[in-house]
């Protein structure tokens, strides 16, 4: 897969930074903004905050599953 169309998120757990989201899912926050739940490819959960047309960009590409 292309991973310069992936979603690329901060790892808490390994402090690293621009990590690609792996098995992305995109859903709609409470107030309406985007996040993509994943992981990182070694067990570590990882989220991001999307905005909209970022979001809608992911599921078009197809690196991430729309969940709303």
């Amino acid at each position: 897969m292309d991973t310069s169309k992936m979603i690329k998120a901060y790892c808490l757990k390994t402090k690293e930074k621009d990590v690609p989201l792996q098995d992305a899912v995109i859903s709609k926050t409470a107030k309406g903004g985007y996040i993509a739940k994943g992981h990182d490819g070694k067990g570590n959960k990882m989220s991001a905050i999307l905005g909209e047309a970022k979001a809608l960009q992911a599921i078009a590409d197809g690196v991430a599953k729309k969940d709303f």
